[in-house]
């Protein structure tokens, strides 16, 4: 009887200990792990947060792992822009003298040369200025010749000095008359190099005054056309505008809350259609603000060797202000948003693990950690969101 009290005794404690393992071999199964194996594999679970991937997955997926240090943070501030040529490259081509438009050897768009001759005008003013200084040199020339006869005849003795005096006062006062017909035509935009060149100029070319290109440079404007009168009293004294446009100004508005944070020399940059960008500094800061869209006019300017900036283009600029230096600089790339708070994926010996980070200033591309990680630590910063995805899938409970 005893004996078989012990025998159900021990089937009863049996059937409680497969009855209370069931469950987790129910689990093993489903899983696909041996039972004797449960107990390893329940202490290979990930812990909370933690994304578990070997370095052969992680190349896989191309995330980019960078270490976390100090670095400089910068404000970019963007504005339209439009391109202007530089006033101080700017030469208006006038005529100084009045007459008829005779030639324009310029059209709009092409270059000039400095000194090269541009246009020519038809002027009766610079025919009576030459003819007036021919006439002097001519008479010049005549009493010259006179005064050093005079001036020999009197050293030898041989004439009075009264005649000499004569000679010398005559002289003296052709000289003045030359003088006096060179300076009109120096103000008449003649060079020493063509005033010389008169005496053996053609009769019919006295009426003609070439117009000489001041600076080198692209024709932008062209004010008259041939056979229009110009130079006299109330007509145009304009005849074309060149620009050297090897450097170019931009006009860039700026608001009002902002203006105060910019300077003279401040680096700028612009980018034209094609996706060149441009460097240039602020050269002015108008203190006036605009009434009616309440912002400033600031000017940069820009080198522009190949003339790939074109004056009136409209175009945006982005200027850098104020630059802070700070501890933990991250790039915005490996900051992922999770449950409404910032968080940055550390670098683990099994994988990566989710650590939750507070953020400080920041620009476009980068941002400061003010709490979370240290200089060293190393943190996912490309398809960070491959490990917030993975992460979301531990998440999902087991049915």
């Amino acid at each position: 009887m005893t004996r078989k009290r012990s025998v159900l005794a021990l089937a009863l404690i049996a059937s409680l200990a497969v009855g209370a393992a069931a469950p987790t071999l129910f689990r093993a199964i489903k899983a696909g792990i041996a039972p004797d194996q449960q107990s390893q594999a329940t202490e290979q679970a990930p812990a909370e947060g933690e994304v578990r991937l070997s370095p052969a997955q992680i190349d896989a997926s191309k995330i980019l792992v960078k270490a976390v240090g100090p670095g400089d943070i910068s404000r970019q501030l963007t504005a339209p822009a439009a391109v202007t040529p530089d006033p101080d490259k700017i030469a208006r081509v006038a005529a100084k003298v009045a007459g008829v438009v005779e030639e324009l050897r310029k059209r709009l768009g092409d270059n000039a040369t400095r000194g090269e001759t541009i246009a020519i005008i038809d002027s009766r003013e610079v025919a009576e200025a030459k003819s007036e200084y021919l006439a002097a040199l001519a008479n010049f020339d005549l009493q010259n010749v006179l005064f050093q006869r005079e001036k020999g005849l009197f050293e030898k003795k041989i004439t009075a000095e009264q005649l000499f005096l004569k000679a010398k006062a005559v002289f003296m006062e052709a000289k003045v008359k030359l003088d006096l017909a060179r300076q009109k035509l120096a103000a008449l935009d003649m060079s020493e190099q063509e005033i010389a060149a008169l005496p053996s100029q053609p009769i019919a070319d006295l009426r003609r005054k070439e117009i000489r290109a001041p600076i080198s440079g692209r024709i932008i404007e062209r004010m008259v056309n041939i056979g229009q009168p110009v130079g006299g009293e109330g007509q145009s004294k304009e005849l074309y505008v060149i620009s050297d446009l090897s450097v170019v100004e931009a006009e860039i508005a700026v608001p009002a809350a902002d203006l105060g944070l910019l300077r003279d020399g401040q680096e700028v940059k612009i980018q034209n259609a094609e996706g060149r960008v441009f460097e240039g500094k602020i050269t002015y800061v108008n203190a006036m603000i605009t009434k009616e869209t309440r912002t400033g006019n600031v000017r940069a300017r820009f080198p522009n060797p190949d003339f790939a900036l074109r004056p009136g283009s409209l175009l945006e600029a982005e200027i850098s202000l104020k630059q802070a230096r700070v501890k933990v600089k991250i790039p915005r790339s490996a900051v992922m948003m999770i449950d409404g708070k910032a968080n940055v994926f550390v670098r683990t010996a099994e994988g990566f693990a989710k650590r939750e980070v507070e953020l400080g200033r920041g620009d476009d591309d980068s941002v400061e950690v003010v709490s979370g990680l240290k200089p060293g630590e190393e943190i996912a910063v490309s398809n960070v969101f491959l490990l917030k995805a993975e992460l979301g899938k531990q998440n999902i409970p087991e049915e």
